[in-house]
């Protein structure tokens, strides 16, 4: 059966609700459109921009009757910047939207008729929560800028004077990086043709800790003045670390091996009582007071009542093992990154734990190596990235026939889809999931879910 619209359409429709990954949901006589720019309750002018046999999707050009749900946002970049999607979408909407994304995944593709679902955690703070935030330059009239990509843009960055998401601290930071570029007379890199010289600008903050970290990433050559920068950024006392990395490919990455310009190596960050050490290209949860409250739930899930070994998987730094190391036997973990693995080691020994160890090395090739040291797991966590666990790694993980495992997720699709397959072929059964609002005004949201083994 075809489509009844076609590319290039225009069409009237009524946005029902937010599907996973922030597009408005409609339907035109049963035919789903995703309609990027559209609320829940708004009536929308939209223009189709592909067309699938199952669905199309369109671009709201004009909001015919506003969602009673829409606010107004006070960041002056907003809707331009591709940084947040939903400043305009009142938070107790965007905490139901989010809950209900987590239930449709679990009912739709983990086949959970009713879901163990429990109410969202909202975020601490709606505004100024991010402890990290990479930046991209770019090319004004008045010289290098500095901003985020525009929405929908890969092209095309905004300058930014005023981020929502940081703090005043690190709006200042930025702005002062963009003074230093225009009075050097550096050249932002233009991503089209490949040209100049400044990439990005990374600002990673210790909210519990006041100190900051600072990474300027660059085409290749040392082109500028390493005492002049240091010197622009001591003026904020805390800054304790800046480093600078060469980035010699067309990738816009700044996962990058470091120089050190001045300072410390890493800063320190506070989570839950414990200390953490954290490097350029560490991975440490953006959201420091919603990180505190995520491992918090991970504990409770857990049930550790003193005598467990526990395996946790794509580790990071150690942030959740560490948190559970007290309650348990032994922690074991493991992670690909060397960089964080250090980290964690580090902090272990920051904290005087002494009863976790963390290893280097693929989670799926790892676990029979793993096994043979550590012995049966009682409780595993995994923290794995968007894509979730791989096939492999569900296979490897269900032959471990942990009684319990502690997921920790931040893309309920895929969290959904291995919950099915742990369900289905290694006897699991999903027990609670609650939903964790980290990141308001995106559509991200995190969940923490127990499965038990019946």
């Amino acid at each position: 059966m075809a489509a009844p619209v076609a590319k290039d359409e225009e069409l009237e429709l009524h946005v029902d609700s937010l599907a996973f990954g922030g597009n408005g949901v409609a339907r035109l006589n049963g035919f789903v459109v995703f309609v990027r720019r559209g609320l829940p309750g708004d009536t929308v002018r939209a223009r189709v921009t592909k067309v699938k046999r199952s669905h199309a999707e369109a671009l709201a050009v004009e909001v015919v009757e506003p969602s009673a749900k829409r606010v107004d946002a006070p960041c002056a970049h907003y809707p331009a910047c591709g940084g947040c999607r939903f400043q305009d979408l009142a938070y107790d909407a965007q905490l139901e939207a989010k809950q209900e994304q987590v239930r449709d995944a679990l009912r739709r593709i983990g086949g959970i008729a009713e879901p163990p679902l429990e109410p969202i955690l909202p975020a601490e703070s709606r505004f100024f929560y991010r402890n990290k935030l990479e930046y991209s330059f770019t090319a004004t009239p008045d010289g290098p800028a500095l901003g985020f990509h525009r929405a929908g843009r890969w092209d095309e960055v905004l300058e930014i004077e005023k981020c929502w998401l940081t703090t005043d601290l690190g709006n200042a930071i930025r702005n002062a990086v963009r003074q230093w570029a225009r009075a050097e007379r550096l050249e932002a890199y233009d991503q089209a043709d490949q040209s100049g010289y400044l990439r990005h600008l990374v600002v990673r903050e210790g909210r519990n800790t006041g100190q900051v970290l600072v990474q300027l990433v660059t085409a290749a050559g040392e082109r500028f003045d390493r005492e002049e920068l240091v010197e622009v950024l001591r003026r904020f006392p805390e800054v304790r670390s800046i480093h600078w990395a060469v980035n010699e490919t067309p990738a816009e990455v700044t996962n990058l091996p470091t120089t050190l310009l001045w300072g410390d190596e890493a800063i320190e960050e506070m989570l839950g009582g414990l200390r953490f050490r954290v490097r350029p290209n560490a991975f440490l949860q953006t959201n420091t007071a919603m990180a505190e409250r995520l491992y918090a739930l991970a504990g409770e899930f857990a049930g550790l009542t003193g005598g467990e070994t526990v395996y946790d998987l794509y580790c990071g730094i150690g942030t959740i093992g560490l948190t559970l190391a007290p309650r348990a036997l032994t922690v074991w973990g493991v992670e690909v990154s060397e960089e964080s693995v250090a980290c964690a080691l580090e902090n272990a020994d920051l904290n005087g734990i002494s009863n976790a160890a963390f290893f280097a090395g693929e989670t799926a090739d790892a676990l029979a190596e793993l096994r043979e040291r550590a012995g049966d797991p009682d409780l595993i966590v995994v923290d794995p990235p968007r894509a979730g666990l791989s096939n492999k790694a569900v296979r490897r993980l269900g032959r471990l026939q942990a009684p319990r495992i502690v997921y920790v997720s931040c893309n309920p699709t895929t969290l959904a889809g291995n919950v099915k397959e742990l369900a289905a072929s290694w006897g699991y059964e999903l027990e609670r999931v609650r939903p964790v609002d980290m990141f308001p005004h995106t559509p991200h949201v995190e969940s923490v879910a127990l499965l038990t083994r019946t």
